[in-house]
């Protein structure tokens, strides 16, 4: 079968093997829950291209968290590729205070791991170390979104997330270019009091990234045109693959030659200096790219730094900067040049600041690879495939 519609279909096969169980089991003393869980599914095989392997390789070795399960039918379904899963849920909330998943468990003979957690006020969750979040559908009923978000990303190396933007307020006012985000009324959005933020596309950015997570993947669904926060008509969806910059990262550069001492997360470099990168199954490499920053000595005494790369010796299109401050070096790759191992990947700039008499250390860059603020450090990814 084509990978476009692996996990759809997959996922498709699942549900109908739970639809037939819940028949089966007849009329319960609680409703199941009413919504299609799995309508997740085809959003999620546009946003990782269908790609079943994908979500594996996401989950890797650790455990899956199922944050606001519902029913289970998520957790159940990551559980069938192999997963070992936590699901979540506050039963005040839970459209049937839980009974749903716990009989489905049964039933089942699952070995899902059910928590009762209310995640919008201070939680230990039960592990200490997650592959992967399944956060769908819940953020806009979280009071504290941005603690959740942050307190995910000290545990989980990766998050699916979708939640629902706006582009325009019920009034009209435009909201998506602004780090936005609109409270609803009680019953404003679908008569239900539960829901609090609806972000603007920009907001979503915004709030993930200071919460501590990288996007990898972003995309949108549904009404793309004017969006609005409260009209069922109206709705748009903003679905994301989201990589903690608070826990290390699977797929570390190691350092080569031309790297100067560490210096509280940065590190100057020499006018040559190379690393060996590896692949990250998650993507299709497509570019190199490179996040840095040119010191204002070096623009002062320089005017402009020229920078070059080679990956496993074929050459890229060089770039020059001009100016003080952070930039990225961006560079497309040619055909089949990253294949199955580590790549060996060469940096050369043009000119450097002379080693001076004390240290004796030319210097070229600087590249960050961790930042020190409020009680974390986030770990960046300087240099990485895109």
């Amino acid at each position: 079968m084509s990978s476009t519609f692996e996990l759809s279909h997959r996922a498709d096969q699942f549900k109908k093997k739970l639809d037939a169980l819940k028949k089966q089991l007849g009329p319960q003393e609680f409703e199941w829950y009413p919504y299609d869980s799995f309508g997740y599914m085809s959003r999620l095989d546009m946003l990782l291209k269908g790609r079943l392997s994908m979500m594996r390789a996401i989950a890797g070795d650790d455990r899956v968290l199922d944050a606001g399960c519902g029913d289970g039918a998520l957790s159940f379904f990551m559980e069938s590729l192999g997963c070992l899963v936590d699901a979540i849920d506050n039963p005040p909330t839970n459209h049937s205070a839980m009974q749903g998943v716990r009989r489905l468990k049964e039933a089942l003979g699952s070995g899902v791991a059910i928590h009762e957690m209310d995640i919008d006020s201070q939680f230990t969750l039960p592990s200490d170390r997650y592959g992967l979040t399944l956060l769908l559908g819940i953020l806009y009923h979280l009071k504290n979104p941005f603690y959740v978000l942050e307190k995910l990303a000290q545990s989980s190396h990766y998050c699916l997330l979708g939640t629902r933007v706006a582009r325009v307020t019920p009034r009209g006012a435009p909201m998506r270019r602004e780090p936005l985000a609109y409270l609803v009324d009680e019953l404003e959005t679908n008569g239900d009091p539960t829901n609090f933020w609806i972000f603007s596309e920009e907001g979503l950015r915004r709030i993930v990234q200071r919460a501590g997570w990288e996007i990898r993947e972003f995309m949108t669904d549904g009404c793309t045109v004017d969006s609005d926060p409260v009209r069922g008509d109206r709705d748009e969806r903003a679905f994301c693959l989201l990589e903690s910059r608070l826990l290390e990262p699977r797929y570390t550069p190691s350092l080569l030659n031309g790297w100067h001492d560490l210096q509280e997360g940065w590190r100057w470099t020499a006018r040559e200096f190379s690393v060996s990168l590896p692949l990250d199954p998650l993507i299709t490499p497509r570019a190199l790219q490179l996040r840095f920053t040119l010191h204002e000595a070096v623009v002062a005494k320089l005017g402009a730094v020229t920078i070059r790369a080679a990956v496993n010796g074929r050459r890229l299109e060089p770039e020059t900067f001009r100016s003080a401050g952070e930039h990225v070096y961006k560079a497309w790759l040619p055909p089949d040049v990253v294949k199955g191992a580590p790549a060996h990947v060469e940096f050369q700039l043009d000119k450097t600041l002379p080693a001076d008499l004390r240290d004796g250390l030319e210097l070229g860059i600087i590249v960050v690879f961790e930042r020190t603020s409020v009680a974390r450090v986030d770990r960046l990814m300087p240099i990485r495939f895109v």
